[in-house]
C-alpha cells in the first residue's frame, strides 16, 4: 500500500470513528445560512447524486428539490445515521468514492465538505469521475471550508495532511486541502470546467456551482 493509499485508509477510519460525534464538532463560524441559501438558489432538481453524504446533513435540503437522491459514503456508521433520517426517500450506497464507479447518470452532483479531503494527487481524476456521473447539461454544486487549526498541522502549513483527535483522545490522520476560492476556480477552468467559486461573507467557507465547459 502506498503512503497516499494508507493516508486515505486512515481518513476513512477517522470518519467511521467520528460518526457519533460528527455533528457536535461544527465549526464555530457563521456562514452556514449563506451556503444553504446558495444551494436553494441553485435548485438541485432532477436525479441528484450526493458524494460523501456523511450523516445526511445536506441530504434533506437536496430532497426539497430533487426527483430522487442517491447518496454515497465509505462509512457504514455515517450511512446508518443518514438512513435513519432519510431512508425511505434516498438510495444509499456504501463505497469508497475513489474506487466507486457510477451506475447511473445524474442531473446534479453535490458534495458538502468533501472536496478539501480529496488529495491534490487525486483532484483531476476525481473531477473526471464527476464528469462521468453527469448527464449532458448536468450541473455540479459543492460547499466546503479552508479551516485548519494550528494543532492539526503536524507537517506544517504547506502540507495537506492533518491530525484530528476524537473526544476519547484517539488521533487520526486525514487530508485537508485549504483551497482558496479564486485559485480553485482557476484550477477547474484549466481542467475544462465552467464553475464559479465564491467565498461566504462570514467564516472560512466557500461554495461552487457550474458544469463541464
Amino acid at each position: 500500500m502506498s503512503d497516499l493509499e494508507q493516508l486515505l485508509a486512515e481518513q476513512v477510519a477517522y470518519y467511521r470513528a467520528v460518526a457519533p460525534e460528527y455533528e457536535s464538532g461544527a465549526l464555530p463560524f457563521d456562514g452556514g445560512d449563506e451556503l444553504r441559501a446558495a444551494l436553494d438558489a441553485f435548485r438541485p432538481t432532477g436525479r441528484v447524486l450526493e458524494l460523501a453524504c456523511g450523516p445526511g446533513v445536506w441530504t434533506g435540503q437536496l430532497l426539497r428539490h430533487a426527483t430522487d437522491v442517491s447518496a454515497v459514503d465509505a462509512s457504514p456508521e455515517m450511512l446508518a445515521i443518514a438512513a435513519a433520517r432519510h431512508g425511505e426517500r434516498v438510495r444509499f450506497v456504501r463505497a469508497n468514492i475513489f474506487d466507486w464507479e457510477p451506475d447511473h447518470r445524474y442531473d446534479v452532483v453535490f458534495f458538502g465538505f468533501w472536496l478539501s479531503h480529496v488529495p491534490l494527487e487525486r483532484f483531476a481524476s476525481f473531477w473526471s469521475k464527476i464528469g462521468e456521473c453527469l448527464e449532458p447539461g448536468g450541473r455540479v454544486f459543492f460547499v466546503d471550508d479552508a479551516y485548519r487549526t494550528p494543532e492539526e498541522l503536524i507537517e506544517g502549513e504547506s502540507s495537506s495532511t492533518i491530525l484530528r483527535r476524537l473526544t476519547d483522545g484517539s488521533a487520526h490522520r486525514a487530508v485537508k486541502v485549504p483551497h482558496r476560492a479564486d485559485e480553485l476556480e482557476e484550477r477547474l477552468t484549466r481542467m475544462g470546467w465552467r464553475v464559479q467559486v465564491r467565498p461566504t461573507t462570514a467564516g472560512p467557507f466557500y461554495w461552487g456551482a457550474g458544469s463541464p465547459a
